[in-house]
């Protein structure tokens, strides 16, 4: 009796998605290679455009990285179709957090790829164009948080994106620029995050109330970037480009109740 309702369990857990697909989106003449996860069935589902960070969609070995199959899971568990469009591979290059002279910038190519992937989606019947949501970790997190400034609305006729998540992004430059968002955005810090500063945001936000009153800052005590991966001990990285000291030197690592809270409140706010 216990196999039989062992089986089960696994049958019914294992029909929730269909395997990843990898695809290719015409942007010009450029082709973006991308990963698409849908849910079983033929919908039309909620859909999410994901923004990978520095380290790329894929690891040294071409493989996709767990931390994304992980989240993947996650929203299509959740009745949503996910998208990654990997915007350094499609372009040739390989990580980027040690590179100082960045060729794929997160207000510019990253943005494009963001618009490109959204457009796609709208015009596939397993999607309900008027719910696709965006999301980014990291430099991808900075990249939705140029996309959805009120001066980089999308130029075509189709609908906007409905709602965006950045988790740990840098806030600095896109603090300069009088930042604002024109669609509900949410902004996931650690506040002991030492390879982006949380106040940055923080004053980011601030400053936008006047403007803007559509986004919310979550701040996870004791949390340091990457604090939503599964089982990654708190480690010190060196190398990084980028850092607010200049040394280089950053911690990374799973912090279990700013992760617990996330894959939750991620699904919900994509809801909306």
């Amino acid at each position: 009796m216990r196999f039989f309702a062992a089986l089960l369990f696994v049958l019914l857990t294992s029909t929730f998605a269909r395997a990843a697909e990898p695809m290719e989106i015409a942007l010009g003449d450029f082709r973006l290679k991308a990963m698409l996860y849908q849910p079983a069935g033929d919908g039309p589902f909620p859909a999410v455009v994901a923004l990978h960070g520095c380290g790329g969609l894929v690891n040294a070995n071409g493989k996709h990285r767990p931390e994304y199959d992980d989240w993947a899971d996650l929203l299509v568990k959740a009745g949503f179709v996910v998208i990654f469009p990997d915007s350094y591979s499609s372009r040739g290059v390989g990580p980027q957090c040690t590179v100082q002279r960045r060729p794929v910038r997160p207000d510019r190519e990253r943005l494009a790829d963001a618009n490109a992937a959204r457009s796609w989606l709208q015009h596939q019947k397993f999607v309900q164009a008027d719910r696709v949501g965006l999301l980014g970790w990291s430099h991808g997190a900075i990249a939705a948080l140029w996309t959805v400034r009120p001066n980089s609305a999308p130029k075509d006729s189709l609908p906007d994106f409905r709602a965006a998540i950045a988790l740990y992004p840098g806030c600095r430059r896109l603090n300069d620029t009088a930042w604002s968002a024109r669609i509900p955005t949410l902004i996931l810090l650690g506040a002991s995050d030492d390879w982006v500063r949380a106040r940055d945001c923080e004053q980011m936000v601030a400053e936008a109330r006047g403007r803007s009153a559509m986004a919310t800052i979550v701040k996870y005590r004791g949390a340091y970037h990457y604090f939503d991966r599964a089982n990654l001990p708190v480690h010190e990285r060196t190398g990084r480009a980028f850092t607010p000291d200049g040394s280089g030197r950053v911690h990374v690592g799973t912090n279990a109740e700013a992760r617990a809270d996330a894959l939750k409140r991620v699904p919900d706010w994509l809801s909306r």
